[in-house]
């Protein structure tokens, strides 16, 4: 039996579904990997894993990340696209992360959007006020309710959606996760409408036992910049 093992089960002060949790945390390689290079959490690697595949991030280019908490995301977008290009929203805070504008805010309350706007028009460069990439890895509290927490993500999705719709550059691109099992016929609608390519991807990096994926869009047209979702 492995000494990491035996050492947690020698802990009688936690309860079986502590445990459990535990032991999932100290045999995850990713949480391993994510300490030793320096990420907040094993959810960078999904991003990374996004980036490799669909090429999201280049240089100089802007990035909106809603719910970017504990930061994971965020940091590897800045690394990849440089200080003062990223903008992070989340309702808890986040210990500070060079070259990434952050604020706390439900992005679910009328301001939130006008918000991140006003925040883009800081950006020097960014003389329209618009981003290249929008990510999403917004997800609510379950409730234990199937189809409500499926709802519930839907909800966040179709709001990250309408954003993009409004602050997306031509030929930008979004990501946003998604539960398997679900109906997302619609979201996938909009979304074929409104971007050259959408893609489902589920990183290996994603927990196995985890219903989570993630949509990938690429090429955004920029009609209008309109919200489609009203």
């Amino acid at each position: 039996m492995p000494q990491k093992f035996q050492n947690l089960k020698k802990r009688k002060r936690f309860k079986k579904s502590s445990q459990k949790w535990l032991l999932r945390q100290i045999n995850d390689q990713f949480v391993e990997r994510a300490k030793i290079e320096g990420y907040r959490s094993r959810a960078t690697f999904k991003i990374i894993e996004i980036d490799e595949k669909f090429k999201i991030f280049k240089k100089n280019k802007i990035v909106v990340d809603l719910g970017c908490a504990p930061g994971g995301w965020s940091q590897y977008a800045v690394e990849k696209v440089g200080q003062g290009n990223v903008i992070g929203i989340d309702l808890l805070d986040i210990a500070e992360i060079v070259g990434v504008k952050f604020f706390k805010q439900d992005f679910l309350q009328e301001d939130a959007g006008d918000k991140i706007k006003e925040q883009l028009m800081l950006i020097a460069h960014n003389n329209h006020g618009l981003c290249d990439t929008l990510l999403s890895d917004m997800a609510s509290n379950a409730c234990g309710d199937r189809a409500t927490d499926h709802l519930r993500i839907i909800l966040l999705l179709e709001e990250a959606l309408n954003l993009a719709t409004q602050i997306l550059r031509k030929n930008g691109s979004f990501v946003g996760k998604i539960f398997q099992g679900g109906s997302s016929a619609e979201i996938l609608k909009k979304l074929r409408e409104n971007f050259s390519q959408v893609k489902y991807f589920k990183p290996e990096s994603s927990r196995k036992d985890s219903a989570e994926t993630y949509l990938v869009a690429l090429g955004f047209k920029a009609k209008a910049n309109i919200n489609f979702l009203q």
